[in-house]
């Protein structure tokens, strides 16, 4: 699919769910949805749908939530963080079931997409990496791993989703609430990412260097997405090529 033109749908549909997995710890509760997607567009990585609840009294209610599957995937696969007092994430997460049906629209966006022809680099936080995972299983699925660099940031291990994926897809992962056992033996500090790590990740044949990089994507929350923006602006990469979607506390 690489330089494939942004598939985009603002028609509503169904989708039926076909797993429906719980996942995390009491402070980041999340469940992942498969969901077959009736009259599918296929998406680009990057791209989200809305998810709308309509109760017996026809009352709606609807959040976004980004894709994470790689667009050859069948099923269309979604994380949901479950927020206090959510009412679409609550009920996804507590109630949904295994041949429940959705309303969905979507996919939806353009500006926060990659098709995989060109390098990138990504840097995302928390739930934030979840179209993160949409571009890494896209480049796995290219048989280009080599095209994405990813520096991902969350508070402990069970709080970042997809870790052991994002981990073994070689993704520099930095918590900041405990210790990071790595696989050579070695222990990385809670921290977040320092400068001349992320320097040392872009300073690659692929991208020769900061100043070279085509691409770049930050995903997170507010605070998160001003951080790793002005990270990258420091470290040289310029503006016009950083892509920011960001997120604030609904439900």
């Amino acid at each position: 699919m690489a330089g494939t033109t942004t598939a985009w749908t603002t028609a509503w549909t169904t989708a039926t769910v076909v797993e429906a997995v719980r996942e995390g710890d009491t402070s980041s509760p999340r469940v992942r949805l498969r969901l077959d997607v009736a009259d599918r567009v296929a998406h680009l990585p990057g791209q989200h749908y809305v998810v709308r609840l309509r109760a017996p009294d026809d009352y709606t209610a609807q959040r976004s939530y980004s894709v994470a599957s790689d667009p050859a995937d069948p099923l269309v696969e979604l994380l949901v963080e479950r927020m206090p007092d959510g009412e679409v994430s609550g009920h996804l997460h507590d109630v949904a079931e295994p041949g429940d049906v959705l309303e969905v629209r979507g996919p939806i966006g353009g500006w926060f997409t990659w098709d995989g022809s060109v390098p990138a680099v990504c840097v995302a936080g928390g739930s934030g990496v979840v179209p993160v995972v949409s571009m890494v299983r896209h480049a796995a699925r290219l048989g280009r791993p080599d095209l994405l660099r990813v520096v991902v940031l969350a508070k402990t291990w069970a709080a970042l989703p997809y870790a052991d994926e994002l981990r073994d897809a070689g993704a520099f992962v930095a918590l900041t609430r405990e210790n990071l056992d790595l696989p050579d033996g070695s222990v990385r500090v809670a921290a977040p990412p320092y400068h001349d790590e992320v320097h040392d990740l872009l300073d690659h044949d692929r991208f020769g260097g900061a100043d070279e990089v085509r691409r770049a994507y930050v995903c997170g929350s507010v605070g998160f997405a001003s951080y790793a923006a002005r990270l990258l602006g420091e470290l040289g990469v310029r503006r016009d090529v950083v892509r920011v979607e960001q997120f604030g506390v609904t439900g």
